[in-house]
């Protein structure tokens, strides 16, 4: 999501992320599901209807649903954002049936009691390239180096710095403007999390702070993109393809705790 102008961050108390952990094994669930069903000629309203239904059994609710951030022109109208191929994020699910080959991110946040949780997904379709699978890895490796980063003492700049040292040096662009964010009670939260930053710059990190760290990564090398005519889908502007990757992450006296894994 694009990054706020003003930082108010709430810190959670270990009863709350305890709580956020349930929160983020449901969108685990959710995850594992969709990677499940995510097959040739499978729909991404298929898809959407597969995560409905583990928050129907986990007596949860969508983060994403009718949500209506200042830059949508619509609110959502999914409970997964569905992005293939060049669609970097925030794709809208509808009647397309992956192919063999598509690259596909999901992204899903669930609220329970209260509490949101927040991640995704990149994966290839049947047979994909192998230019594809080391995008996909490349994002996996910079969401770990950006999770080990997240101790307390150290600050913002140490995790974009993190991400950002491994996108770069694979050569892969990131979307301006666009990056991880705060999470508890409202799934987007101060503070903002570029995917980019310069090592012991920026917000302190302190146990209690929650984070959704999210690498995207475009292969063309570029940071610039556009805005499908839905007025939610970024995609690469040079039509290259993009991955996307998440967990929601607690800040604690012991180090991270990733909140959305099984």
């Amino acid at each position: 999501m694009p990054r706020s102008t003003t930082t108010v961050v709430e810190i959670k108390t270990a009863t709350e992320i305890a709580t956020m952990r349930e929160a983020g094994r449901v969108v685990a669930r959710a995850l594992a599901a969709c990677r499940e069903a995510a097959q040739v000629g499978t729909s991404l309203l298929e898809l959407d209807e597969v995560a409905r239904t583990v928050l129907e059994e986990a007596g949860a609710r969508s983060s994403f649903l009718n949500y209506r951030p200042r830059f949508a022109p619509t609110p959502f109208p999914g409970v997964i954002c569905a992005s293939v191929n060049d669609v970097v994020v925030h794709g809208i699910p509808d009647n397309y049936r992956l192919r063999d080959g598509d690259l596909l991110s999901v992204d899903f946040g669930a609220e329970l009691d209260g509490f949101h949780g927040d991640a995704a997904i990149s994966l290839v379709v049947g047979t994909g390239t192998s230019a594809d699978e080391t995008l996909i890895a490349t994002a996996q490796e910079a969401l770990a180096a950006g999770i080990a980063a997240a101790l307390p003492g150290n600050r913002l700049g140490d995790i974009g710095h993190a991400i950002g040292t491994i996108g770069r040096r694979a050569g892969y662009g990131m979307p301006r403007d666009f990056g991880g964010h705060g999470i508890g009670r409202r799934m987007h939260e101060d503070p903002s999390v570029p995917n980019d930053g310069k090592p012991g710059r920026g917000f302190r990190l302190n146990p209690g702070l929650v984070l959704a760290l999210e690498p995207m990564f475009m292969a063309g090398g570029q940071d610039e993109y556009r805005i499908g005519p839905d007025g939610w889908a970024l995609s690469t502007i040079d039509g290259s393809q993009a991955a996307h990757v998440e967990h929601s992450v607690a800040i604690t006296e012991d180090g991270p705790l990733v909140l959305t894994e099984l």
